[in-house]
């Protein structure tokens, strides 16, 4: 149940209080807020970084040639995305060579590959109650911790590495309301996916901050808050964080980081703009259908209309659906939202009474880090799992983002992990290959198993019943396999560059005059950034611009690429004879950006020579600053849906350098030679600089 702003009382809600601007501050997310910044706007200097090797060597590329000299703070460089994928040659092994040369010589951190996914490494050694983490990786949450963390694209991270601040509207704040315990079988998958089915499609959290807080978290382990936590970036939420008590402090304790441990609680009189009401004893197994985390149902109405419901997504999903029952090929759990001590033990006890099976289904296990496989393997979990005909793999994310374990052709994959993307599980469509991910708990994904594939809720097991192991932290594959160099740089260390390694390409400051010419239309309610540049495969060519642009909605629109190399050209032909308008394409789209921070879904367009994004809005604020900071200009429309936009036409738009040098917001281009009105709403200063600077790199050159 969803409420309007309220103020916190006695444990409570009232609609009385001092004015919202003031009460906020008694919030937990502004108190930490407040510790990390300075002025009325949030200017934030974080306690820790982190980059997987999706990331990293273009984040150390783009700070080198910003100045980087070494890492000001403590930055940690994983290797949990291209550990697994064997497109490219060596090209994954030598970006994980470039960043360990990378982490000695500007003093970093380096977790070798199959050590850990990145947000349960920072959830291990970094998370504390109080502190501010950043990562260019859109799941950055350890707000179970009360740690308020963000994901945001790569040049986020370059500015703190240089020293400067991530620059924040104070943003609003929702209270998520835990009450009651949840039932046996019903797990953090379930109760995160309740919550984003209830906010996501209307948008009510969308750059807001979840705030957790309620009688019912003390009935909730770590894992499973941590399991809810991590999915709530699939609400378009900022961030989140909740209110601390015993259950982290022992957690922190157990990894030898007792000290890192702080009450967090809102103060009474603190005001929310919104609440949610979650009561844990009302929410049965859930699921999440494709092709987005917020299209859910519960189990039991899934299984009861399961034909009617599948129709709608693909006429080839009708085919699973056996005697009233859906029939499942595949099931994994893993990742930063699955592969949990807690979750893998549940699994393995409902495995106990059943196991996979010699059909069709697989099930296929990803424990999240080296230490916790080491406790899974000392208390006998890992044998019975195996026994029971389960694949145990190692830390891994590649099926949250589409590397591996592809079901069969229309196939029907159930996985607690973090998306269910269009193609997220690797399948190609424009090859006749098509798959399918639904999103589940990892309960639910054994019972599932244990029923020969048949879908199955957890809670209609009649021995179902909750365990809670004791984990014993054993730091030893930390401590043998990880570099750790922070505060000690070597400047004699020369970085290792392999051949998929690329400097970025040159770009130039915004002209005063630009015409676009549209290289894509898309009107879907929401692009993903999977859309924009896909995932999966094309991850091993993220370490060369020109190489990763060729992917650019590849799987969306196949002639994009082609219309902006053609406008791209006839740009360098026009600055060879001279000219004083700069030629550009732009997409545009009525809601793109949601889903990962990475920062090539907007840098591939500009290496392909965009200079703009048209929006009825953008889905998150990452998108938009992965825009900005590439130089790529992300205009608003209003009138969006009454334009008839076409690929090839023109848009013309005159004294555009003049609009954000002077702090303009609003401009009048001509579409076809048909005027429509532009608005540039909500820019920085430093926003404007790095616009008109054509880039982030070109803006800190600009400053030498």
């Amino acid at each position: 149940m969803i409420k309007s702003a309220a103020y916190y009382s006695n444990n409570g809600f009232t609609q009385s209080g001092e004015r919202p601007e003031t009460a906020r501050y008694r919030t937990i997310a502004y108190k930490i807020l407040k510790a990390h910044s300075s002025g009325e706007d949030f200017h934030v200097k974080f306690d820790a970084l982190a980059s997987h090797d999706i990331t990293y060597v273009g984040i150390v590329q783009t700070a080198r040639a910003s100045g980087l000299t070494r890492f000001p703070v403590q930055y940690v460089l994983t290797n949990c995305h291209n550990s697994l994928c064997a497109v490219g040659g060596t090209i994954n092994a030598d970006d994980h060579a470039f960043g360990l040369s990378a982490a000695k010589r500007y003093g970093g951190e380096f977790v070798p590959a199959h050590m850990a996914v990145i947000h349960q490494y920072m959830r291990e050694r970094y998370a504390a109650s109080g502190k501010m983490i950043l990562a260019s990786d859109s799941h950055t949450r350890y707000g179970a911790f009360g740690t308020l963390s963000v994901g945001e694209g790569g040049p986020e991270i370059v500015k703190q590495l240089l020293g400067r601040t991530y620059d924040l509207t104070p943003p609003p704040i929702w209270a998520v309301h835990i009450t009651g315990e949840r039932q046996p079988g019903v797990g953090a998958q379930d109760i995160a996916l309740k919550l984003i089915g209830e906010v996501f499609p209307n948008g009510l959290v969308k750059n807001c901050v979840l705030e957790f807080i309620g009688s019912g978290i003390k009935n909730l382990d770590m894992d499973t808050r941590n399991g809810i936590d991590v999915m709530t970036t699939e609400t378009t939420c900022l961030s989140s964080v909740w209110q601390t008590d015993e259950t982290v402090r022992e957690w922190l304790a157990i990894h030898g980081r007792e000290n890192d441990y702080k009450e967090l609680s809102p103060e009474d009189g603190a005001y929310y703009d919104g609440v949610i009401e979650l009561d844990l004893s009302k929410i049965e197994p859930m699921i999440a259908l494709p092709f987005h985390p917020s299209n859910v149902y519960t189990i039991k109405e899934f299984n009861r209309n399961a034909g009617d419901i599948l129709s709608k997504i693909s006429p080839e999903l009708v085919n699973i659906v056996d005697n009233g029952r859906i029939i499942v090929q595949q099931g994994i759990i893993g990742g930063c939202a699955g592969g949990l001590f807690g979750s893998i033990h549940n699994a393995a006890e409902i495995l106990k009474n059943g196991n996979v099976g010699n059909g069709i289904f697989e099930l296929s296990v990803y424990p999240s880090s080296q230490p916790m496989a080491l406790a899974l393997t000392r208390d006998g979990t890992i044998g019975s799992l195996m026994e029971n005909g389960v694949t145990v793999r190692t830390a891994f994310c590649g099926p949250c983002f589409g590397a591996g374990d592809v079901p069969v052709n229309k196939g029907f994959s159930i996985r607690h992990v973090t998306r269910n993307f269009p193609n997220r599980e690797g399948s190609k469509p424009a090859n006749g290959q098509e798959a399918y991910v639904a999103l589940m708990d990892a309960r639910s994904i054994a019972a599932t198993a244990r029923n020969g594939g048949r879908l199955t809720a957890a809670t209609e097991l009649p021995d179902i019943r909750e365990v809670k192991p004791e984990y014993k932290y054993d730091p030893a594959p930390y401590t043998t396999r990880v570099f750790f160099g922070a505060g000690k740089p070597d400047a004699s260390e020369e970085l290792r560059f392999g051949p998929g390694i690329a400097d970025w390409p040159e770009q130039i400051p915004l002209p005063d005059d630009i015409e676009l010419t549209i290289a894509a239309v898309l009107l879907d309610e929401v692009t993903t950034t999977d859309e924009l540049i896909p995932s999966g495969e094309t991850s091993s060519y993220r370490s060369n611009p020109h190489h990763l642009a060729e992917f650019t909605l590849s799987r969306r629109e196949p002639e994009y690429v082609g219309r902006a190399k053609t406008i791209r050209e006839t740009e360098f032909k026009r600055r060879e004879i001279g000219g004083n308008i700069g030629l550009g394409s732009v997409i545009v789209a009525r809601k793109p950006g949601d889903g990962s921070a990475r920062e090539q879904a907007a840098s591939c367009q500009r290496v392909l020579g965009g200079l703009a994004n048209i929006a009825a809005e953008y889905a998150t604020r990452r998108y938009r600053s992965n825009l900005i900071n590439w130089g790529i200009i992300p205009f608003i429309c209003n009138d969006f849906d009454n334009i008839q936009w076409k690929s090839g036409d023109k848009i013309k738009i005159a004294g555009i350098r003049k609009l954000i040098a002077d702090g303009g917001t609003e401009i009048t281009a001509t579409l076809n030679g048909e005027p429509i009105a532009l608005k540039t709403p909500d820019l920085s200063q430093t926003e404007r600089e790095t616009l008109l600077a054509g880039c982030l790199i070109n803006y800190y050159k600009n400053e030498k």
